[in-house]
């Protein structure tokens, strides 16, 4: 257990519910492996609520994600102005206020209680999950579920390879890179204060039987300490180490010298957790450090912030010159154009009959 951890029970263990509820929240970036992972527990015997979003060329194997839970998060993140690798700090003060809309609540509460009719034991994974925490944690209490919560660890570099492969370069290697310190930062303080364990994407395809005996030992879920035969066999079939197609460095990924040199210390300081380990106090000044960074690149970017906000309004209207002796034909003449049709046809017979009286 890391060093200054807080547990769901006082040491960090998982505290059964009374009702046998048992609420799985996998969190991690897109593509640090909470697919594969929650893939297995699906077949260990966790219930991954229905529809599922649809296997696609970037993850053959299935998302192992709700349909329901993805357009909800999206909606969300949308309303909050928020993207899912934000790397914003403020962003999370702006999804926290989902914990507090009861309609939001009501709503998320409903589809969560439907989801434990027959299945005591339900595993909920989208990389937007991390924005949510709290919501997910107050409509597990409600429903007198026990949260706990898995977080995937790869490699950085990799992750940002694969999301510039499979999701584009709509967002730049800087700003991904900057949205992994952001959300892997906030989401271990977050998860301190609840059952929690941290899995490497690496060591699960390397052995699957043992990661997953070590989070059900962390966890105190039993059925994943000891799966059964068939399960196991469906399990080996589904994990494949070749599932982990990006194993590269920094080169090839631009990103700027100091925000490498910050998430390789943060990946340093990360990789303990994963073994139980870990030294909080170390990760709190990162994350400070982090947040400092991004307050001084906004104070630097002052002028592109507000040149970016501005560069879609239409130019203010200016008003032609006024020739030499006279008024433009603009100014002198009314524009019709601009007002309901019944009214520029009377104000164009009335400026016709005075032009007629001065004429005369």
């Amino acid at each position: 257990m890391a060093r200054g951890e807080a547990g769901a029970s006082g040491n960090g263990r998982h505290i059964l519910s009374a009702s046998g509820r048992d609420l799985l929240l996998v969190i991690g970036v897109g593509r640090s492996g909470t697919s594969a992972f929650t893939g297995i527990l699906r077949e260990a015997g966790f219930h991954v609520p229905q529809p599922e979003v649809a296997a696609d060329d970037t993850n053959p194997r299935g998302f192992s994600e709700p349909r329901w839970v993805v357009d909800f998060h999206t909606r969300e993140l949308k309303r909050r102005r928020v993207t899912t690798i934000d790397s914003r700090p403020a962003a999370f003060a702006a999804t926290a206020k989902s914990a507090t809309d009861e309609a939001v609540l009501a709503e998320l509460r409903s589809w969560l209680d439907v989801q434990f009719v027959g299945a005591p034991q339900v595993v909920i994974k989208d990389p937007r999950i991390s924005w949510f925490l709290p919501l997910w944690r107050r409509c597990a209490g409600d429903l007198a579920a026990t949260p706990s919560s898995a977080t995937m660890l790869r490699p950085p570099t990799e992750v940002l390879a694969s999301a510039r492969q499979w999701y584009g370069t709509w967002q730049n290697d800087a700003s991904r890179a900057a949205g992994w310190l952001n959300i892997m930062l906030r989401t271990e303080q977050q998860t301190r204060d609840s059952a929690r364990v941290f899995v490497r994407y690496d060591a699960l395809l390397a052995d699957w039987r043992g990661q997953l005996a070590r989070v059900g030992q962390q966890l105190d879920i039993s059925r994943l300490d000891a799966v059964e035969p068939a399960a196991a066999e469906r399990i080996d079939s589904f994990v494949d180490p070749q599932l982990r197609r990006q194993s590269v460095g920094w080169d090839g990924l631009d990103v700027p010298a100091p925000l490498r040199e910050l998430v390789d210390r943060v990946w340093e300081a990360m990789v303990p957790l994963a073994e139980d380990g870990g030294d909080l106090p170390v990760i709190d000044a990162l994350r400070e450090e982090y947040e400092q960074l991004y307050t001084d690149a906004e104070a630097i970017a002052q002028s592109t912030i507000r040149a970016a906000k501005t560069k879609d309004r239409p130019a203010p209207a200016t008003k032609p010159a006024a020739k030499a002796g006279g008024s433009s034909k603009s100014e002198a003449t009314p524009s019709s154009r601009r007002l309901p049709g019944r009214v520029a046809r009377r104000a164009r017979r009335d400026l016709g009959r005075l032009r007629r009286r001065l004429r005369s």
